[in-house]
């Protein structure tokens, strides 16, 4: 069986890795294949800061919250491991500052340590009059994509640097299953009303000094467009815009100086901050992710595709719960075309 992955940002190499976990001693033979035009450090995953935080509320998509809460504890499981810096995770602490009183988060009980903020804490930040504290995890994409890319390689996962203008040219080339994780590009392959870019410009600072998080929340602007500041490993994003409908990949003198004069406004020591890098990158963004199994036909024949796509702002956020409903999905396929063969004999 051939499997055709279509991107190489966190969701496509983790499909691949689940799609390989669950099926590599159950088929053979089987090849997984991923094609992409871009490959780390190039990704939209690689920009991300990399904090795991979905949107505030999941407005009763209570799916999307499950796939977080399956990534967040398949994240933490590798603290007690040695390769966990090796993948970019470890944990860190922040706040979530609001401008008025609001209902918890969905995700209040997966974080650790969640709580409303104190008023000492508030008196911190002005302007802002409630708000959470909690610890989450780092996830920093610029490590994880190489090391996903890394395990693949070492397992016969092959990639190809191309990029796919339609299903069928995979499919008339053998493809059995195509994983359609695209990103913002999917509207490419099949017109999807629904999906839409959303641009995101961040600067990266050098500011050791910055060990919390900080995310603000105005309620009356999109999510990320007010500022927010996230340390990493190495350096800090400051952040951030969402701007819908923007294919623009190029930076903004603009946005960067509305959102570095909020910024500083938040947190003042910024300004003695040292600029690295200034980034733009396009989140695919959906009223909800898309994660769906789709019986095509190319000619007289027809192939399955499996749409993994629409993730926002919050990839990383959700990577792994997706891939893993990905693999149920391409289980499906096995069943109904009996493909799957039983286990080799160990003995």
């Amino acid at each position: 069986m051939r499997v055709a992955v279509i991107g190489a940002g966190v969701i496509g190499l983790s499909t691949a890795q689940s799609i390989y976990e669950h099926y590599h001693d159950k088929v053979s033979p089987l090849t997984i294949e991923v094609y992409a035009d871009v490959f780390t450090p190039l990704t939209t995953s690689d920009g991300a800061a990399g904090l795991w935080q979905p949107y505030l509320y999941d407005k009763g998509n209570v799916q999307e919250t499950k796939w977080n809460k399956e990534t967040f504890d398949y994240l933490l499981s590798f603290l007690s491991s040695p390769e966990s810096i090796k993948m970019g995770i470890f944990l860190q602490s922040g706040y979530n500052l609001c401008t008025k009183r609001a209902p918890e988060p969905s995700f209040k009980d997966i974080v650790l340590g969640f709580r409303e903020l104190t008023q000492r804490e508030l008196d911190i930040f002005p302007g802002y009059s409630f708000g959470w504290f909690n610890t989450a995890l780092m996830l920093e994409g610029k490590t994880y994509l190489p090391w996903l890319m890394n395990w693949l390689s070492q397992r016969g996962i092959k990639f190809y640097q191309r990029k796919i203008d339609s299903f069928q040219e995979l499919a008339d080339s053998g493809a059995d299953i195509i994983i359609n994780c695209s990103g913002v590009r999917s509207g490419d392959l099949q017109p999807d009303p629904e999906l839409t870019p959303a641009r995101g410009q961040i600067v990266k600072v050098d500011a050791p000094w910055i060990k919390h998080w900080i995310l603000t929340h105005s309620f009356t602007a999109e999510i990320y467009s007010k500022p927010y500041i996230i340390p990493g490993s190495r350096l800090v994003t400051v952040g951030g815009t969402f701007q819908r409908g923007n294919w623009s990949r190029q930076n903004s003198s603009t946005d960067h100086k509305k959102m570095w004069d909020e910024a500083c406004k938040l947190e003042p020591s910024l300004k003695h901050a040292r600029i690295v890098e200034v980034w733009t990158g396009l989140r695919p963004a959906r009223s909800k992710v898309r994660l769906e199994r789709e019986t095509m036909r190319s000619g007289l024949n027809t192939f399955e595709v499996i749409h993994n796509y629409g993730h926002g702002g919050y990839g990383l956020t959700i990577h792994r719960g997706c891939a893993e409903e990905a693999a149920r999905l391409v289980g499906e396929v096995l069943q109904q075309k009996g493909w799957q063969t039983k286990p080799k004999s160990r003995l």
